[in-house]
């Protein structure tokens, strides 16, 4: 039987093509720098950045769309609530999902818990780029479940070894225990003389049903330039190599192993048909649960490694701020997604996010960035891909969708929850807990590339309307008006549109803005606010509709989001029934309390009396007025935040 304690934890972290250290620091040196410039941690980086103006020509400001029931031309594949996942750095998996399998991450919970709610579920992935020099072990001297030893990098992508302990995987196994969570993991991918099967093996044993499926190498098409293989290594040597692990899976403790394999993981260096043309899907349709890709839309390699010529965010901006940015990535893999169909297989894009090496400061941590990643999404799912796997890494990357304050501050600190966490949740509410919403790119307002939409189908019935608006105008100039008709007209069906519908609006100042985004009027606060919970009263507008013209009119203000809910069935299915189970924190980490102030206040304060009245101090142990009485009820708080929550 193992307990399970609920706590706030956190720490330091690094990640994905992860920067872990940076060559020549010295760790703890003493450095001065520009008090104007910004010198912490990437993940809480200031930088704001100026929104593009509005577009001239602007577009309409008020269009026509066509409805129909009974399915439409063009429509997705039926696609998952659980559609929109997310990938983990492995060597911060001890950071984002808990300390070990007793002490398990609050927040991470809770955040999980809103989307289970929403979707039914959550897919995660734990692994990249530090899975392929990742080693079990049976327990670590200082009881840790997982340490990285940066003395043995030998790769110009600094990625260290990585050694684990069983625990992982009992944390990974306890969390699907409390919410509906289902797992990829994968197997290192750099020494394939013998393959090391362990996670494989004892991730099977020990998460069971909660393992989906098992990657076998990580962007291998990259593997000559990182120094990892041959310059001669090519899709047929990958073709080889999956051969030959298939044939290392061959005992029976690998029965279940050898057909939850997930493959080509390839980035953008092979052709996909290249590798189609290897035979690679019907040499092992058998062993294959999972097609895979991994691709950023743009890279910030050449700022995160000093390597010169570095992309300058506020050009890059405008890139991430129309529909023609997921329409271009996206048409990439059509020729992929239909292949996949044709073979019985699904198709995930099984890492992304902004840019490669932690996405660009006050892009990747914007407004903007939440309509993009939702955008993406629907694009992804409107293609014929099965899910989309968004990569979150530790405090030197901008682009996370949820970051645990660092270990210093955890006692203090709670959670920032990033605009890439705002996608998923949202996503998750599009498509709903049904598994047969089908997606419907309208080419809404001529097609115009600041003003996309999409229409959700369940069983050929339109069910909600997603209404982007990438322009930034506090004017009020350049907000629209969507009219819809559902039937009618030139259809030859009947009038359908209903009396009313209920509209979800996700809102900020300006595609710049950084946290405090509201959706329907709630919120995950700013940097260090957040414990899972989203915060405030729920915002849902009603809006009256014309049946005798069949016609509704919805506003989408500039710049924001409007999710239309055609019936109260779509509304009532995509909030679940009710608010999300929550999770209580029963450990605590440290004994000190600390009080937080609005730095504007303490900026301009004198301190008024110090410590001549004994009132307190922020300074531990300089004044003991705050040991002379202690409240019975505080002995109580802190009793119950020790025992024990859970039983597993």
């Amino acid at each position: 039987m193992r307990f399970v304690f609920l706590a706030f934890l956190a720490g330091i972290v690094r990640s994905q093509v992860t920067v872990y250290y940076i060559l020549g620091q010295e760790p703890f040196a003493t450095t001065t720098a520009d008090p104007s410039v910004y010198t912490g941690l990437n993940a809480y980086t200031p930088i704001v950045l100026n929104p593009p103006p509005p577009p001239d020509p602007a577009p309409a400001t008020a269009f026509f769309i066509q409805l129909v029931n009974g399915g439409t031309p063009g429509a997705s594949i039926p696609q998952p609530g659980q559609f929109f996942g997310f990938s983990i750095e492995m060597s911060v998996a001890n950071q984002v999902l808990g300390k070990n399998s007793s002490l398990i991450q609050v927040p991470f919970l809770n955040l999980m818990a809103n989307i289970q709610e929403r979707s039914g579920g959550v897919r995660i992935r734990v692994g990249g780029n530090t899975q392929e020099t990742a080693k079990m072990v049976p327990e670590l001297s200082d009881g840790r479940i997982l340490e990285k030893d940066l003395t043995q990098v030998t790769n110009p992508t600094q990625t260290p070894p990585l050694v684990f302990t069983p625990d992982l995987l009992y944390m990974m196994a306890n969390i699907s225990s409390l919410v509906n969570v289902h797992w990829f993991i994968g197997i290192p991918f750099f020494n394939t003389t013998p393959f090391d099967l362990s996670i494989a093996v004892t991730g099977q044993e020990i998460l069971g049903e909660a393992l989906l499926g098992i990657q076998a190498a990580n962007e291998p098409d990259f593997y000559v330039a990182h120094g990892h293989r041959a310059s001669t290594y090519n899709q047929y040597d990958y073709f080889g190599e999956f051969s030959d692990l298939i044939a290392a899976m061959g005992g029976s403790e690998n029965d279940i192993n050898r057909r939850l394999l997930i493959g080509p993981n390839t980035a953008d260096q092979w052709s996909q048909q290249d590798v189609w043309n290897t035979g690679f899907v019907d040499a092992y349709s058998d062993n294959l649960a999972y097609l895979a890709f991994e691709r950023y839309p743009q890279d910030n390699c050449a700022a995160t490694f000093d390597e010169g010529n570095a992309v300058d965010p506020q050009q890059m901006f405008p890139f991430y701020l129309d529909h023609s940015s997921s329409v271009n990535l996206v048409a990439n893999y059509l020729n992929s997604t239909a292949y996949a169909q044709s073979k019985g297989k699904e198709l995930i894009m099984f890492e992304t996010n902004t840019a490669s090496c932690g996405g660009f400061a006050g892009i990747s941590d914007s407004f903007g960035a939440a309509l993009w990643g939702l955008d993406y999404a629907l694009q992804l799912a409107y293609a014929n891909f099965s899910g989309v796997l968004m990569h979150t890494g530790g405090q030197t990357v901008y682009y996370n969708p949820f970051t645990a304050p660092p270990t210093n501050e955890s006692t203090y600190h709670q959670w920032t929850v990033g605009p890439i966490y705002y996608s998923a949740l949202i996503m998750a509410e599009a498509l709903g807990p049904s598994n047969t919403s089908q997606v419907l790119d309208i080419g809404a307002n001529g097609g115009n590339i600041y003003t996309p939409g999409y229409a959700i189908y369940e069983q050929g019935t339109p069910v909600r309307l997603a209404l982007f608006n990438f322009i930034t105008d506090s004017s009020g100039a350049h907000d629209y008006y969507a009219t819809f008709s559902i039937g009618g007209g030139d259809t030859g069906q009947p009038n359908g549109t209903p009396a009313q519908v209920k509209v979800k609006y996700f809102r900020a100042s300006s595609v710049s803005q950084k946290g405090n985004f509201t959706w329907a009027g709630q919120t995950f606060g700013d940097n260090f606010a957040s414990d899972g919970r989203i915060q405030g009263e729920e915002d849902i507008q009603t809006v009256g509709c014309d049946q005798t013209g069949n016609i509704c009119s919805i506003y989408v203000p500039a710049p924001g989001f409007a999710l239309v809910f055609l019936t109260d069935e779509a509304l009532s299915e995509s909030e679940g029934e009710g608010e999300a189970q929550t999770f209580p924190t029963t450990a605590t980490t440290k004994m000190d309390n600390t009080a937080t102030v609005d730095p504007a206040v303490l900026a301009t304060s004198n301190g008024h009396h110090a410590a001549v009245d004994g009132l307190g101090s922020t300074s531990r142990g300089s004044n003991d007025a705050t040991s002379k009485q202690l409240h019975p009820s505080l002995l109580f708080i802190y009793a119950c935040a020790m025992t024990l929550a859970y039983f597993i």
